[in-house]
């Protein structure tokens, strides 16, 4: 078992002003001692919001976070496996008229393949992938 941490609990804890042990605490403390991860998607929406930082000084702090961030927790790659498993949810969810935003599907799809939950704040769209365990913290 383990967790894939979506951005948005990423970003929550830099906006609060947390550093990363603060967050990881608070995911041990609330889902136990589990593998907390990032997948290799989640991470290019983190390296997007450094760069769209409004002032240097944001950006900076945000890149600290993000490299403190990947110091101390695995990157779970985008693989074959997950494109195929992305593939198949994704077509067979809009032949039922349901339209997953592609990057969260991405997300999900990496979390359903290792067999992980997703922790977000995003209840609303990942809720939309079939047997994902998706929790909120």
């Amino acid at each position: 078992m383990g967790l894939i941490l979506d951005s948005s609990v990423v970003i929550a804890a830099e906006r609060r002003g947390e550093n990363i042990g603060d967050l990881m605490e608070h995911v041990a403390n609330s889902f136990g001692n589990q593998e907390a991860a990032l997948s290799s998607i989640g991470l290019t929406e983190l390296e997007h919001g450094i760069y769209r930082a409004p002032s240097l000084a944001a950006r900076q702090r945000r890149e600290a976070f993000v490299d403190q961030l990947l110091k101390t927790t695995v990157e779970h790659p985008y693989t074959r496996e997950t494109a195929t498993l992305a593939g198949r949810i994704d077509g067979e969810q809009q032949a039922l008229g349901i339209v997953i935003p592609f990057v969260d599907l991405l997300i999900g799809a990496t979390a359903l393949s290792l067999g992980y939950s997703l922790v977000t704040f995003n209840l609303r769209h990942f809720r939309m992938i079939p047997q994902l365990r998706v929790v909120q913290l």
